[in-house]
């Protein structure tokens, strides 16, 4: 399989997402091309050679119009699908600005059509976005992966005034990714940055087994003395190596509960997976004296814990809560598009030392390609699978 690897020990912005991958071998020329599909005018990339504490790097520029405007997620939707860009493209960008949109409106508090888009709807950020995904079909790219993101620290200046690093949107778009703050001040990775990195990746962790046949690397825009601010790709063959199962140690928490309103299980739940839960379920019971109860379950990280119990014990009528702490084996996985006659499809697969076993159509994928086409989701979900079986018999021979 034909992997990416982002490196983001100094972080990732969407310039530098781009940037390395010119550097990678995205040719400009063919870039620039499938970019003018947007029909977006005056719009022109620049692309230096700089050096980086030692690392010669792609620096990009996009250089577009000075625009005062704001746009909604419908107004960029709109640009997107009115262009003569390829659907898996449309369909890749789309998603990356939808989940811009998602962090934005938690973080305000407003409905996700409310949400104005400032820098991230500018034509820079639409440019460096719909580019990542050119490239990453030019490519050919099959697999993203990522490793732990650096975000920087201190404080940075924005609309609404001062806010820590990272400020409210990226923590959002990092919720569940492993981060960490480096050794030097500044916003290090940008909401467009983890949008598109955290949109595509399906796994995050050390560099895979590898056969590299691309390295590139994207210049940010600050220098530090001693330190390379790139962002680095490597592109390469992933194989199966007949462990396709990752281990890790999670928390099981659980409280039985007879005396709490069916309102309040719902919000736990759904606070729970919001702060990170790996899963929350509610299970009926049968309690003490014959009352009608549940048991309220939450499965998250060690790191988790803490704030689980929090809000257990806060927004519940509990008085006590067992911990366990367990170790779960789970598949890798992996996105994989495929074409149906709705368009393209995402579908998370998982391998068993090589061989496919488990694959489920992406549930806004589907409902996406059903609201577009007026079809039933399972009619989708169906075409999705067939298409998807096709794919595995393919690859096997």
């Amino acid at each position: 399989m034909r992997t990416l690897y982002f490196d983001c020990f100094a972080g990732a912005s969407g310039d530098m997402i781009l940037g390395a991958l010119i550097d990678a071998g995205l040719n400009i020329d063919e870039l620039k091309a499938e970019l003018r599909k947007l029909n977006v005018p005056n719009v022109d990339l620049r692309v230096d050679r700089v050096d980086r504490s030692g690392i010669a790097s792609t620096k990009l520029k996009v250089n577009v119009p000075d625009e005062k405007k704001h746009r909604h997620l419908k107004d960029i939707e709109k640009i997107i699908d009115e262009s003569h860009l390829s659907e898996n493209v449309k369909m890749r960008s789309k998603s990356i600005f939808r989940r811009l949109a998602e962090a934005e409106a938690k973080v305000h508090g407003i409905q996700i059509g409310r949400v104005h888009f400032h820098e991230v709807g500018a034509l820079d950020a639409i440019v460096d976005i719909v580019g990542a995904c050119i490239g990453f079909e030019i490519l050919g790219i099959a697999v993203f992966r990522s490793s732990k993101i650096n975000v920087g620290s201190g404080f940075i200046q924005m609309d609404h005034g001062k806010f820590p690093v990272p400020p409210p949107a990226v923590a959002e778009l990092l919720r569940t990714v492993p981060i960490f703050a480096g050794d030097f001040e500044g916003e290090m990775t940008t909401p467009t940055g983890a949008a598109i990195i955290t949109t595509v990746c399906s796994s995050y962790g050390t560099l895979p087994e590898t056969e590299i046949e691309q390295i590139g690397y994207g210049a940010g825009t600050r220098t530090y003395d001693g330190f390379p601010n790139v962002l680095r790709v490597v592109i390469g063959k992933t194989e199966a190596t007949g462990n396709d199962r990752e281990k890790e140690t999670l928390v099981l928490l659980e409280t039985n509960i007879d005396d709490s309103t069916p309102q309040t299980i719902g919000y736990v739940m759904e606070r729970a997976l919001e702060l990170g839960a790996n899963d929350c379920w509610v299970t009926p019971i049968q309690m003490k004296k014959n009352r009608p109860g549940c048991t309220v379950s939450v499965l998250c990280t060690t790191d988790l814990k803490p704030g689980m119990l929090d809000l257990l014990y806060s927004e519940t009528t509990t008085l006590g809560i067992r911990v366990r702490s367990l170790e779960r084996e789970a598949l890798e996985r992996e996105i994989i598009t495929v074409n149906t006659r709705f368009g393209p499809i995402e579908v998370k697969a998982a391998r068993l030392n090589g061989r496919l076993v488990n694959a489920m159509p992406e549930y806004e994928s589907v409902r996406s390609a059903a609201l577009s086409h007026g079809t039933p989701l399972v009619s989708v979900q169906e075409a999705a699978l067939s298409a998807m079986s096709k794919t595995a018999v393919r690859a096997a021979k």
